[in-house]
């Protein structure tokens, strides 16, 4: 609703007078002109009621504008050619107007029924209390198009309506949006964006709910996307993640991983109204311990008996060895720095243990997570600003806010935070780096570990995602891989135990393939010691599902091909776990993974070609039998390292054949 409308009123309302004033004066034709004159005053109140009005919404009120004025102008028409007249030249008459009443007068009844409809819409407390017997009218201009009209009434009640009418409006909104992306669009052409955000900022929780969804689905596409985000959506989203309750906020998380899986114009907004920080914030939150990164104990007796006291106990989880680590490094390694105060006591997670960790104290952990809590201080020699506890509106801590929250919700709230992190670090270096700078990793390796506690919330799914996206990022990304996943990084030695965990249980389940694609765009971060990757991956080979083999096959050519400095040493770790004789099955069988398979054993080939477990593969065959199979060797990848790899199984293993 806007000022713009008012000026619009103007040429109705002096068309209205003049037909008015054209029908008095009418000499023929006179009744018919009387109910002319009838109605354009009627009409001339109602349009100078408009006027007066404090607001108009703005895109059904130029369509009935359009319609009034097209309605004055056919009866001026006729009004006019009546006043001219004389009754004695009536007969004279080649064209008589007196066919043109019904019409006019109709046309007249029309804009009379649009414009009252109008005012009830834009007057406040008219829309009613959200029940659908306060409906207005579908008016005439939308009954072409019916939708409009719950379009516009829904639109008017989140401008005018109660605050649980704006909450009810705001639903059936995003139940339209969510039906059809037409609604969707015509949603955002109809001024639904502006009175949705208002109702995100100063909603009640259902209402504030309720229009992120709505947003959310309304980005039906990279155009639509575009449209919200020059409305503002990224800073309302980003301003409503600091606010507490908790499902508004998984609700606004929710919409932002919508908003960026269809265009990626909004990654940077987001990144810049830190929306990543919060979304972290709320991943971290009941996932790891919280504490201040520059904060240290205060007293180290105190912290000793912690630690001694959390060693005694067996280290189920990578949450148990955070948090024992945690204290440690607090009694030791904090001495030198000031202390800022006495810390909070340490705040453990309610989840289960995963089934498959050690039980016992792995003092290789103990180092991995002693060195993540003490990394945290300092990012690419900068320090990182802490969470801060989320206020809410009325100044009180967030924290005490989620103390009172359901588990269900709390889950939830982290579920959707992993999915917009997901969605917001795909292809985007800037969002990877403060991802991986911040307690994410960590995060989602104690989720990939732990789960949700069978609440379905797809947390783990959405987990082992992020995790994936964000390795994509680093294969291309040497500034990344050097940052976040360097071998001693701690954070990125939890991710890749959790990754290994679930390769080698090898469950065919949504986890299993973006954890063989993290690994293998992780390749290029292992070092000459690490030598567990290979191994589970090679396992894969055997006799497993098409989409598994694949997954598997690329993985583990990033480790094998050129670009890879340590090729050669994981070409022989490939041929030493059996994988020779799975890839020619492969290469025959295949079908889907041939070319996948033949290139992986031309890399393998080319770098270890004296090997004998080659031979007794006959992989020189199959590169034979291969390079006579024209859709292979149509294959760019294949067309230039076939040859070489043949060439050079021929050069080492003809005199083993003889």
């Amino acid at each position: 609703m806007g000022e713009g409308v008012k000026e619009m009123l103007a040429p109705p309302i002096q068309l209205a007078d003049e037909v008015a004033k054209q029908s008095a004066a009418a000499r023929s034709f006179r009744v018919e002109c009387a109910d002319l004159k009838a109605r354009a005053d009627k009409l001339a109140a109602l349009l100078r009621q408009a006027a007066r009005a404090p607001e108009l919404y703005d895109r059904p009120a130029a369509r009935i504008l359009a319609g009034a004025t097209q309605a004055l102008s056919r009866a001026s028409a006729l009004a006019a050619r009546c006043a001219r007249g004389h009754p004695r030249l009536r007969s004279l008459f080649t064209l008589s107007p007196a066919a043109g009443f019904p019409r006019a007068v109709a046309a007249l009844d029309t804009a009379l029924e649009d414009v009252a409809w109008l005012l009830r819409i834009s007057s406040p407390g008219a829309t009613g209390d959200g029940d659908d017997d306060s409906l207005l009218g579908l008016p005439n201009i939308a009954q072409n198009e019916p939708i409009l009209f719950f379009i516009w009434d829904h639109v008017a009640r989140l401008h005018t309506g109660s605050p649980a009418a704006r909450a009810d409006s705001a639903a059936n909104l995003a139940s339209l949006a969510r039906d059809s992306q037409h609604f969707a669009k015509l949603i955002i052409e109809e001024d639904g964006v502006p009175p949705l955000l208002k109702l995100l900022k100063d909603g009640t929780d259902e209402g504030q709910e309720a229009a992120a969804r709505a947003l959310g689905l309304l980005g039906c596409d990279a155009e639509s996307v575009d449209k919200l985000v020059q409305a503002g959506v990224c800073s309302s989203f980003a301003a409503a993640l600091k606010e507490p309750p908790m499902r508004v906020q998984a609700a606004v998380a929710e919409a932002i991983a919508s908003l960026a899986d269809r265009s990626s114009t909004c990654q940077d907004l987001f990144a810049q109204n830190n929306a990543v920080r919060y979304l972290v914030g709320h991943l971290a939150s009941g996932t790891i311990q919280e504490h201040s990164r520059y904060s240290v104990g205060s007293s180290s007796s105190k912290n000793s008996a912690a630690a001694a006291a959390t060693t005694q106990q067996p280290m189920k989880s990578l949450h148990s060895v955070v948090l024992a680590k945690t204290l440690s490094m607090r009694h030791t390694g904090d001495r030198d720095i000031s202390s800022g105060g006495a810390d909070e006591p340490p705040r453990m997670s309610n989840g289960t243990p995963g089934g498959d960790q050690d039980t016992k104290w792995n003092p290789q952990m103990q180092s991995v997570v002693h060195s993540a809590m003490a990394a945290k201080t300092n990012t690419n020699g900068s320090l990182v600003p802490p969470f801060r506890p989320q206020l809410g509106t009325s100044g009180s801590s967030g924290r005490g806010a989620r103390e009172v929250e359901d588990p269900e919700t709390k889950a939830h709230l982290k579920a959707m935070a992993a999915k917009a992190l997901w969605k917001l670090a795909h292809n985007h270096l800037g969002v990877c780096k403060s991802i991986t700078e911040s307690r994410a990793l960590l995060c989602f390796a104690v989720l990939l570990e732990k789960g949700d506690g069978d609440m379905g919330t797809n947390v783990q799914y959405f987990s082992a995602m992020a995790i994936m996206e964000i390795a994509r990022v680093a294969e291309h990304s040497l500034v990344l891989r050097q940052s976040a996943f360097k071998p001693s990084s701690p954070a990125a030695k939890a991710v890749v135990d959790q990754l290994l965990r679930v390769v080698r249980r090898g469950e065919y389940d949504a986890l299993l393939l973006p954890c063989i694609t993290a690994l293998g765009c992780l390749a290029r971060t292992f070092t000459a010691s690490e030598t567990r990757i290979v191994a589970p991956l090679v396992q894969l080979l055997d006799e497993r599902e098409p989409p598994v083999i694949k997954e598997a096959v690329v993985a583990l050519t990033k480790f094998a091909c050129t670009e890879n400095h340590l090729h050669v040493n994981h070409c022989k770790a490939i041929v030493d776990d059996g994988g020779a004789r799975h890839l020619v099955q492969l290469v025959y069988l295949g079908d889907e993974v041939q070319i996948e398979a033949l290139i992986l054993l031309c890399y393998i080939a080319l770098y270890v070609p004296e090997s004998e477990e080659l031979a007794q593969a006959g992989v020189l065959a199959v590169l034979l039998w291969a390079s006579k199979q024209a859709h292979m060797v149509q294959d760019t990848r294949v067309e230039v390292l076939l040859p070489d790899a043949k060439g050079r199984l021929e050069l080492f293993q003809s005199r083993a054949s003889r």
